[in-house]
């Protein structure tokens, strides 16, 4: 075992005395040691019950003969952060997340882990680390948020961040009602995304990715997956042996049927990196080209994650894909998809058909997400396109340009923006926030001031799982590397064809040469602190944001 190293010989007999002063005895020294990281906190909805979560893991590490030594990552909620400078802290906190589950891996010389998250870019976080350590690990997820329920319908956040422009009393009663407790916002946003991404990787136990913050099923699966990592250990089976191309593809395919985040596009390749792998945003395309999309959920569809989880969560999906997974990779149980999928059988047959569609009658012929390339966008963006009205597919019309989050929300809501337009904001990119801020607030008052089937929206950030309609992100290269985004002038016509990928600024090549010629730089907007090493350091969204 690897904290033999900290336990074993007569010369670690100062290590042991620390050991025994946190309370370990004679038997648990020779057993295996576990590390549970948990980002338990205060602030996220998703996050302030993953305590409950690790003493159920704790007590199965126990059961199964390990010793478990509990250690927490920061994490910062997307929400909150929304709408203003916090959220440039919010992908710089991805690596961070990450390093510091090296740095108590590493520094303790643990044998095994189990990883604790719920939310956007904190499950990248851990998992990113899970690849980088290559240990036994074990990923148990917090669980999705129950929807709320007023104005006789289920809510959750985003009818909140859609309905504040409209005012009246019945924006209190959203306030109050659209988010009853703990978990994650309860639609197929980043993170719950996320967490069925890592499902399907293979990285959680089976159904961990739907269970309920507040159902007790959750602690069942928690208490198991301590178990397993004792297991785990035994069968020297690390992460690396689990994540593989093959499941990266999986991965990708559930992701597509689902219809889930766009960030995906930013948090596997970077995900991928750590485990050795090249994964290209292109991928995501191909992949999406032969997947038809099967579950509807919030923000494009009707159904939140609780009607996924009685309808037999990712398990039932994967079955329904089966004939295109690759089935003979390990996951977290020990043994293949397969044998994982022989297992599965829905409780709620009716609910199953109803909320999963076949390969036949899917919800949509290909799956949520598409990859445009074009003049605008020479290293790709990214659309949700099962978000999209039929309508907007294919639209043509004049560049509104922002520099900023901020000035676009003055024009949104001041009226700047029409029928027909395509806003632009720039300089909001890794290099250029810096830290890539999602876009929530904008994508909202679009459709809080009634434009979401005739505005386009296209920015070199990103946007929240909760975006809907007709919205570009990640194109890249950014504004801030002068990519052709910095070179587009108020007034520009911009070609969107999703059907045929396309994403054109339609400006001769001698103009656009004559503007690049004149661009300079901005002055960056944050010179200290982390965010000045980060815009030093972070790659291009096409390569997933990473630092290099």
């Amino acid at each position: 075992m690897r904290s033999e190293a900290t336990k074993v010989g007569a010369e670690r007999a100062p290590h042991r005395a620390l050991l025994r002063a946190t309370g370990l005895i004679d038997e648990e020294m020779s057993r295996p040691f576990i590390g549970i990281a948990s980002s338990a906190n205060d602030f996220i909805p998703g996050h302030i019950h993953l305590a409950r979560v690790a003493e159920a893991v704790k007590a199965g590490v126990r059961l199964a003969g390990g010793v478990p030594f509990e250690f927490q990552t920061i994490g910062i909620c997307d929400g909150i952060a929304m709408g203003h400078r916090g959220m440039r802290y919010s992908l710089p906190s991805r690596e961070l997340i990450q390093d510091s589950i090296e740095i108590m891996a590493e520094g303790h010389q643990l044998d095994g882990l189990v990883l604790i998250p719920t939310c956007d870019k904190i499950v990248p976080g851990h998992l990113m680390a899970a690849g980088r350590l290559n240990l036994p690990t074990i990923v148990v997820t917090g669980g999705p948020m129950l929807p709320g329920f007023a104005c006789d319908k289920e809510l959750d956040l985003i009818d909140v961040f859609e309905g504040w422009q409209k005012g009246g009393e019945s924006l209190s009663t959203l306030e109050e009602l659209a988010c009853p407790g703990a978990g994650s916002c309860a639609g197929l946003f980043t993170a719950n995304t996320m967490a069925c991404v890592t499902e399907a990787l293979g990285m959680s136990l089976p159904g961990c990715a739907t269970a309920h913050a507040v159902d007790a099923k959750k602690m069942r699966i928690a208490k198991r997956s301590g178990m397993r990592i004792v297991e785990l250990i035994k069968q020297g089976i690390n992460a690396r042996d689990i994540v593989t191309g093959k499941s990266l593809d999986n991965a990708i395919r559930v992701d597509m049927a689902i219809g889930g985040s766009t960030n995906t596009v930013l948090h596997l390749p970077a995900i991928a990196a750590e485990f050795g792998l090249e994964l290209d945003v292109d991928r995501f395309d191909e992949i999406s080209r032969e997947t038809p999309h099967l579950v509807n959920l919030r923000p494009g569809g009707p159904y939140h994650m609780i009607d996924l989880d009685r309808a037999g969560g990712i398990p039932a999906v994967m079955n329904r894909l089966r004939s295109r997974l690759n089935l003979d990779v390990i996951t977290v149980s020990g043994q293949t998809l397969e044998e994982d999928l022989k297992a599965f059988k829905p409780a709620n047959p009716l609910c199953n058909a109803e909320v999963i569609s076949t390969l036949e009658k899917p919800f949509h012929r290909e799956g949520g997400i598409a990859i445009l390339h074009g003049s605008l966008a020479p290293e790709g963006a990214v659309i949700k396109q099962t978000a999209v009205s039929e309508k907007m597919m294919k639209h043509q019309g004049p560049a509104v340009v922002f520099d900023s989050e901020e000035d676009s929300m003055k024009g949104i809501v001041g009226g700047q923006v029409k029928a027909g337009d395509v806003v632009i904001i720039r300089y909001e990119g890794p290099k250029g926030g810096p830290g890539m801020r999602e876009t929530l607030s904008p994508t909202s008052a679009i459709m809080g001031v009634g434009l979401g089937d005739s505005v386009v929206l296209i920015t070199d950030g990103r946007f929240s799982g909760g975006t809907r309609g007709p919205c570009i992100g990640h194109v890249s290269p950014e504004a801030a590397v002068g990519g052709p985004i910095a070179l587009a002038n108020a007034g520009d016509r911009i070609l969107i064809d999703i059907p045929a990928r396309r994403l054109d600024l339609q400006v001769p090549e001698e103009e656009l040469a004559r503007r690049r010629e004149a661009w300079k730089p901005p002055e960056p907007k944050v010179k200290g602190g982390v965010l000045a090493r980060y815009r030093k350091s972070v790659t291009s969204a096409s390569k997933g944001g990473v630092l290099r």
